[in-house]
């Protein structure tokens, strides 16, 4: 009896599948989603409006009962339904205020303080013993950021220097705490005397900065929080993520940019100077851009450019909108939206896309290095923003949703 009935509920949930095959592809989407989302009721509304999900399908949010901690309390189901009355799918959603953005598209230049400090070579000491690689004799590699030294933190070359140079310390190995691919791990580090002053050193190369060039995204109408870039900025010499502890935003000049060609990623050449010309506070460097506080406007947006925060949810493949100032203005660009990933986690290359734009494409080619964290828009809001190039074929792209950029 229950291999009948199994068999039965098989063919009815295969036969429920190649309806929906039938009846629009678009339609399987909704089993891609996660179990919550975050979304407005303005959302909700346009999902619905520009059949997103298909013409067959429609979401209407209702109340569900859940008793947490011995009290009933109400939350918000998103019901998704075939025909508009057989429920097929059911996600939590997560209320939140449509929030309003000034729209970036322009290139600022980014300088960050290491919470660390990077590995970026090695000098060998000069000792009674002849030259002595520290580096080669250890578990140590280029590209590891050292953030603690015998249980001390450190972020400078002088906090380190002051630990091997205290009367304390009298040569023996040295206890490092290193960041290394987003996790920590401890390694044990020789020093060397130097004939020459007579003071233990380490051997290395280490910087405590960086810098770059990349596009701002938004600044929040309300906080004046921004976002920027779409994914991390990396080390240009060993190339890991930056932990920034603290940093500065500019304007930025272009003064020049390469084409994208088949194989050949193009790239914006941008210049900023470092001073009293800062815009705002970087706060944090992450896996989907830089982000902090804007505490002067001029020159990074211009303030008659918002549009209200849409949520994943609503974007579909088709026509949309990528804003840059590439050309020296700020300017809408065409592009098509051709695959959304509808993700269970975190993700900065959520869909893809296409430049169809001619002014675009006889200026750079397509989708050029400097260009990430131009913002995108569909139906007038904010869906997203470019992060990465193809570089087998430059007038394609990946995109971020804005709302994992901005939950980040």
């Amino acid at each position: 009896m229950k291999k009948k009935v199994s068999l039965i509920l098989f063919i009815c949930t295969l036969a429920f599948s190649l309806l929906l095959l039938f009846l629009d592809i678009e339609c399987l989407n909704v089993y891609n989603l996660p179990d919550s989302l975050p979304m407005s009721y303005n959302d909700v509304e346009n999902l619905n409006t520009n059949n997103v999900f298909g013409k067959n399908i429609s979401a209407s949010l209702e109340d569900k009962s859940v008793n947490v901690g011995g009290e009933k309390n109400s939350i918000k189901k998103l019901v998704f339904k075939l025909f508009g009355f057989i429920p097929i799918r059911t996600i939590e959603a997560k209320l939140t205020d449509e929030k309003e953005v000034f729209l970036g598209g322009t290139p600022v230049g980014f300088s960050i303080d290491v919470d660390g400090l990077i590995v970026v070579g090695n000098n060998s000491v000069s000792t009674e013993n002849g030259l002595i690689n520290n580096l080669e004799n250890s578990e140590l590699k280029v590209g590891d950021i050292i953030t603690e030294v015998n249980g001390k933190k450190v972020s400078k070359l002088e906090e380190l220097k002051q630990i091997l140079n205290s009367e304390n310390y009298s040569g023996e190995e040295l206890n490092l705490k290193v960041l290394r691919k987003q996790e920590y791990i401890n390694i044990k580090l020789k020093t060397a005397l130097d004939k020459e002053d007579g003071k233990y050193k380490i051997g290395l190369w280490v910087r405590n900065d960086a810098s770059g060039v990349g596009t701002l995204t938004y600044v929040e109408c309300d906080t004046l929080k921004f976002g920027a870039l779409g994914h991390p900025i990396t080390d240009y010499e060993t190339g890991v993520v930056i932990p920034a502890k603290g940093g500065k935003i500019y304007p930025c000049s272009v003064v020049g940019l390469s084409k994208g060609e088949k194989g050949i990623p193009g790239e914006i050449k941008g210049v900023f100077m470092q001073g009293k010309s800062q815009k705002g506070d970087v706060e944090k460097n992450s896996q989907f851009g830089v982000f902090g506080h804007v505490s002067n406007k001029d020159k990074i947006v211009d303030t008659n450019k918002t549009a209200d925060v849409a949520s994943r949810l609503t974007m579909k493949p088709g026509k949309a909108t990528l804003i840059s100032s590439i050309s020296g203005i700020s300017e809408e660009y065409e592009i098509e939206i051709i695959k959304t990933n509808y993700q269970p986690s975190s993700c900065d290359k959520s869909f893809v896309f296409r430049v169809t734009d001619k002014r675009l494409l006889d200026l750079t080619g397509g989708i050029i290095q400097g260009m990430s964290g131009s913002p995108i828009l569909q139906n007038g809001k904010i869906v997203g923003a470019v992060t990465h190039v193809f570089v087998s074929d430059p007038t394609k792209g990946y995109g971020v949703y804005i709302d994992w950029m901005m939950a980040s």
